[in-house]
């Protein structure tokens, strides 16, 4: 049965047997009665006991109550990818598209690729709410984060020279929620200033940043002036009421991670997720609600390629090009916080330090393809430790444990990149380039061959000499009057 859901119309229902013939064709709507009539009209005439395979995308919320109703009615669900079933579309029907194609080839996978469809396991009750409580926290924290970088422009428009050069503390959105106007703020005074900011940074600010906004403060004014164009009022207005909502924001986000950290307890008791190295807070959790049931994959590395670590293939003939990019078809949000992970357990584990020091040194990858690789491992090893249940132990290369401080003179003695091969690696300047093109880069000791520098290399048109190619210039483009 595959079903192509709607969110704002009824789902479309098509019924193969087993050799590809068509059984019935539907529509439904997300409720029981509709629901058993699909049922009832899909195991017309079969032998008693037989069971259907259903198959659906992850169509937004409209997936959930299907799998619910024929999972509880013992049926095989399968939840397939958007981007395999629009593959076999394009290929069963090219030059159409409905939604009638759709359910007919979602229907057609598990006969096609039996083996690339596995069964959808709905989560207990502990690890759905591990699952909200994670999404949830994520989406908070990526509003937050939006807010924090609306406030820094408001006021750097405000204050050409804002002193919001690094993270937004609570002593800054105490200034910003009562004198984000440059003139209010000088008129409040250094005194009452710094007042605020101790009381909001519990005494770890004071004076010194009372100064700095209020140098920012006279700077804004000397630059401004009563320019009708600066809306200071407007302006600060603005900036008070996104200081409000990230505030609101903060407060939702704490409450929600503190029933995050209740939720997670119940999913994993024995915390395996935060035994990992990098793995702590934030990323615990996130990585026992992605792995869910462990036995449901194979192997480490059916999860790395679950979440999108892998890298892609490219074989042809006797060709194997290695280092391809990641295929990033799993979970972002896992895959964010393993690749942030990852950069903290290359310090802690001499193992992954060794991984990262043959990628960057020996192989010539840069920082962040590194930690893309030293991620993939380290899902491997996250299957392993949860597979297992048993925490993760930190060893040397040879596989004997060690203590924190002997696994980090192990990676200062062996695995440490070199500052040249660092540097080298890093992204080197380039020239100016012109928008949609990329930048070229030259090397040492060489120049340019375009007119872009040809000021510089004193090589004018009229300084060529006669055996250098010439570009011919069109004349300028000159309008005449119109004889009519």
């Amino acid at each position: 049965m595959g079903i192509d859901l709607g969110i704002a119309s009824a789902h479309t229902v098509r019924v193969l047997d087993e050799a590809g013939r068509q059984v019935c064709r539907r529509r439904c709507e997300p409720s029981v009665q509709s629901l058993t009539v699909i049922e009832q009209a899909a195991l017309a005439g079969a032998a008693v006991g037989t069971r259907l395979e259903v198959v659906i995308e992850p169509t937004g919320p409209a997936w959930l109550p299907v799998a619910v109703f024929f999972t509880a009615r013992g049926h095989t669900v399968f939840r397939v990818s958007s981007a395999k079933a629009a593959d076999l579309r394009r290929f069963l029907s090219r030059h159409a598209k409905s939604n009638g194609i759709d359910a007919d080839t979602l229907a057609r996978l598990p006969l096609v690729d039996p083996d690339g469809v596995r069964p959808l396991r709905l989560p207990t009750t502990q690890q759905a709410a591990l699952d909200r409580r994670v999404r949830a926290c994520d989406r908070l924290t990526q509003a937050a984060s939006e807010h924090k970088v609306r406030i820094k422009d408001l006021v750097r428009q405000l204050m050409p020279l804002t002193p919001l050069t690094g993270d937004l503390g609570k002593a800054d959105l105490a200034v910003l929620a009562r004198w984000a106007d440059p003139r209010a703020l000088l008129k409040a005074g250094t005194a009452r200033l710094s007042a605020v900011i101790i009381k909001a940074s519990n005494n770890h600010q004071g004076t010194a940043r009372a100064q700095q906004w209020i140098s920012a403060a006279r700077a804004a004014v000397d630059l401004y002036g009563e320019h009708p164009a600066v809306a200071f009022a407007d302006l600060a207005a603005e900036v008070a009421t996104e200081v409000r909502l990230l505030t609101a924001i903060n407060a939702e986000l704490a409450a929600h991670a503190a029933i995050r950290e209740d939720a997670y307890r119940w999913a994993d008791p024995g915390q395996l997720a935060r035994s990992l190295p990098g793995l702590a807070t934030v990323g615990g959790p996130v990585l026992a609600t992605v792995i869910g049931d462990p036995d449901r994959f194979p192997s480490g590395a059916h999860f790395k390629s679950y979440l999108g670590l892998a890298p892609r293939a490219s074989e042809t003939g006797n060709t194997d090009r290695k280092g391809q990019p990641m295929s990033k078809a799993g979970s972002r949000l896992a895959r964010a916080a393993l690749i942030r992970a990852a950069d903290h357990a290359r310090k802690q584990d001499p193992q992954l330090a060794k991984i990262y020091y043959t990628q960057m040194v020996e192989r010539g990858a840069e920082h962040l393809k590194a930690l893309c690789v030293v991620a993939g491992r380290l899902a491997e090893r996250a299957w392993t430790v949860m597979r297992r249940g048993m925490p993760y132990v930190i060893c040397d290369n040879n596989g004997t444990p060690v203590t924190p401080d002997e696994a980090k003179t192990i990676i200062a003695e062996q695995w440490t990149v070199p500052t040249d091969v660092r540097a080298r690696r890093r992204s080197t300047k380039t020239t100016s380039t012109k928008a949609g093109k990329a930048p070229q880069r030259v090397p040492t000791g060489h120049v340019r061959s375009d007119a872009r520098s040809a000021d510089k290399r004193g090589d004018l048109p009229h300084q060529r000499s006669s055996n250098q190619p010439t570009h011919k210039v069109k004349p300028p483009r000159t309008l005449t009057a119109d004889p009519r």
